[in-house]
């Protein structure tokens, strides 16, 4: 287990919970100069017992949490505890202080179950011993305020985790040189692959993307017509045109066989975001995932703003069978996409719908996959499926169809047919 929680900070001063930590691949900063001149931070506070519940809400329920206090600014903030495998049955509730208006928001409830994005059972990334258990992370904005509370679902003693914590995570300033991300999917063009380093992946048409993948040795026919289906490539913008800093993850790469199907999920951080702050998201859930749930980089293959701009995910090639730690039990030959924001109840913005359509267009095209057909996955083992599992999906699915979740939400997951239209019609099929 990564060994930075602060668990020697008392609640006696709130300017004393919120200590700078070096988050870096595994080791605790014991000095300033250990801390690396990136942008960004995670502070952790400990949570302590605050009684019980009111008795109109849940009586004789224990409650963590922190009583309102000062903090140095942060954007996202999640919860988290020891052991990866314990599950939190209770309810999470944070409210921020905005750094500039200096108003309190109202309480926001937090998803408990983040267990259902990770690394595959018995792979080495899930047995590792960083691995924690942990809540879906909220983006809150810049805020410098905050209070939280975590009640047990009823009142049994002992049902909360041991060693819960507040993770404050502040994704710092865009890093000089990212550029901007414009306020659309951006221009087409067929400028070729971009170089190492790049901000970002030029969009290709269809004739160029054909002759790239056959250059690269991927392009795939189809056994019927023995033509390729696959779709133009869109714009892409790397991990360095979003600023993720390559020294917080695990080095080298883990790759799949194949991309037999793309799994939708949203982030289900929030809606409270501008497309011009998508790269600090991004940078935030990073860092959550690394160096708050222990995982090997960002869960996710590939992001999506609800600006329609299209985000490389997990580091080891966009083009590539990179293994992502998205769908627990369908990680191995697939491909995860998260739009950024909470689509329960909120519709998904046409631009991110679209963006989706072309992204599964090019993706599953490279592996000879039709975005209306369906596949065959072998379960890992997922809580919804048997470890061994043969199971038929959706080549464009939800998360929900691979695990017992709400995710992507339902009003996301009612476009995944509009999507899967789409992408096959990219493909010109």
């Amino acid at each position: 287990m990564r060994g930075y929680l602060a668990s020697s900070i008392t609640v006696a001063c709130a300017a004393a919970l919120v200590l700078p930590l070096s988050l870096t691949s595994g080791a605790l900063a014991t000095s300033p100069g250990d801390v690396p001149d990136v942008p960004g931070s995670t502070r952790s506070l400990p949570l302590r017992p605050l009684g019980t519940a009111p008795a109109d809400r849940t009586p004789r329920a224990a409650v963590q949490g922190l009583p309102p206090q000062d903090v140095e600014p942060f954007s996202l903030v999640g919860i988290v505890w020891d052991d990866g495998s314990a599950v939190l049955d209770g309810t999470v509730e944070i409210r921020t202080r905005d750094i500039v208006s200096r108003t309190w928001s109202a309480w926001q409830e937090v998803e408990t179950h983040n267990e259902d994005h990770a690394a595959d059972p018995g792979t080495a990334e899930s047995n590792s011993d960083r691995v924690r258990g942990a809540t879906v992370p909220l983006w809150v904005g810049a805020s410098d305020g905050v209070e939280v509370r975590v009640t047990q679902a009823d009142g049994r003693a002992g049902r909360l985790p041991d060693g819960m914590h507040l993770h404050l995570v502040d994704p710092g300033d865009d890093p000089e040189g990212t550029g901007s991300v414009t306020s659309g999917p951006g221009t087409e063009g067929s400028e070729g692959r971009a170089p190492a380093g790049g901000l970002e992946i030029p969009a290709l048409d269809r004739q160029d993307t054909e002759t790239e993948a056959a250059a690269a040795g991927d392009l795939v026919f189809d056994t019927l017509t023995a033509r390729p289906y696959i779709g133009p490539r869109p714009r892409i913008i790397t991990r360095k045109g979003w600023g993720a800093d390559e020294s917080l993850r695990e080095p080298g790469f883990v790759y799949t066989d194949s991309v037999q199907a793309a799994f939708v999920h949203h982030s289900d951080t929030g809606n409270n975001y501008t497309c011009q702050q998508a790269p600090a998201v991004l940078r935030a859930i990073y860092r959550y995932h690394v160096e708050s749930t222990g995982w090997r980089d960002i869960g996710y293959n590939f992001a999506v703003d609800k600006c329609g701009n299209i985000y490389e995910g997990r580091a080891g090639g966009v083009a590539k069978p990179v293994q992502g730690a998205h769908t627990l039990g369908f990680n191995a030959n697939s491909t995860g996409i998260a739009v950024l924001g909470s689509y329960s109840s909120s519709n998904p913005p046409g631009a991110a719908v679209t963006a989706v359509a072309k992204l599964t267009a090019w993706k599953l095209g490279l592996y000879g996959v039709n975005p209306k057909g369906k596949v065959t996955l072998t379960s890992g083992g997922s809580g919804k499926y048997a470890e061994g599992a043969k199971v038929s999906l959706n080549a464009i699915a939800g998360h929900r169809d691979g695990y017992l979740t709400d995710c992507p939400g339902g009003k996301l997951y009612g476009r995944l047919g509009t999507a899967r239209t789409a992408s096959a019609k990219y493909q010109g099929r």
